[in-house]
């Protein structure tokens, strides 16, 4: 069986369309559902659905990605990075929040980059999580830091390790609604968030009160770092990590409003192509951050 065609039906079965599918490999839309057709024709199965948005993976479509993805990327690991032992620099890319990749992921696989790190290089990207595992399935990374569980074969998530929430506010607000009280104290105080939609903010309020919040977005922001500085120089409350607050809770630049008995939690999760475990410096990445993560919680 020609490679070419498996490493094209591997790409759209990524890529979830011909079209983007044709932009990853270089070639023409025509020229990609040429090949696949071939394919096809070559094992007597569909191995796609089309439909007018995309196409869908039939069973056998997706067992066949199953198998081959691992080992195509095994051979475009070994073709990117020859096999002198002048090549053994091996990068890695990882995706993630901004927020969580920046404070905990690389700073613990920057120690792997030294004069110990047996050649690792270091490549990251910010986004959703959704934007984070999509090109994780297009192969544009090697590890993916997520909030969403991926389902499906193609993509093993682990648990990597769970944040705290803290509601947190100036000292002001805390003097002037009373800290600790419930709702209706604190609708009077404006709301720092990351998004319109207030996600998290959204999910403290029906985590711990039950109920939606009824202040809107004061300001928006889309990193909690800064949606952290808004909320110390007195723009309102925030609902933030307690790793990227302790700091500032120290300080006392920040104080909590409220400490429920069990306070909202949310799971990070690290995740692969199915089978590039098998990578050495994948391994090596995912087996750290692992083993770091078990001082961050």
């Amino acid at each position: 069986m020609d490679l070419a065609l498996l490493r094209t039906f591997v790409t759209v079965h990524r890529a979830g369309s011909f079209t983007r599918a044709a932009a990853l490999l270089g070639l023409s839309q025509p020229a990609v559902t040429s090949q696949i057709r071939t394919l096809e024709r070559q094992l007597g199965r569909p191995l796609f659905l089309r439909q007018a948005r995309g196409v869908t993976p039939t069973s056998i479509g997706d067992e066949l990605a199953h198998k081959a993805a691992p080992h195509l990327d095994a051979l475009v690991e070994i073709t990117e990075t020859g096999l002198d032992d002048d090549s053994s620099l091996r990068t890695l890319h990882l995706a993630g929040p901004p927020e969580f990749t920046a404070e905990r992921a690389l700073p613990a696989l920057t120690e792997l980059t030294g004069e110990d790190g047996q050649g690792l290089a270091l490549r990251a990207s910010f986004g959703s999580a959704e934007e984070a595992l999509e090109g994780l399935s297009a192969g544009h990374h090697d590890l993916a830091i997520s909030t969403a569980q991926p389902r499906g074969a193609l993509l093993t998530a682990t648990a990597l390790c769970d944040e705290e929430h803290v509601l947190v506010a100036a000292p002001r607000w805390a003097e002037e609604t009373g800290a600790g009280q419930p709702v209706p104290a604190l609708k009077q105080v404006p709301v720092v968030e990351v998004h319109e939609s207030l996600p998290f903010v959204s999910r403290y309020w029906a985590s711990v009160f039950d109920s939606p919040p009824a202040a809107p977005g004061t300001v928006i922001v889309p990193d909690l770092r800064a949606v952290l500085a808004c909320a110390a120089a007195g723009a309102g409350l925030a609902v933030l990590p307690r790793y990227l607050c302790a700091a500032a809770l120290e300080r006392g630049d920040v104080v909590p409003l409220y400490e429920p008995a069990v306070p909202p939690l949310r799971t990070y999760f690290l995740v692969v192509r199915t089978g590039t475990l098998a990578m050495p410096h994948v391994a090596r990445a995912h087996d750290w951050l692992l083993r770091s993560a078990a001082d961050w919680c």
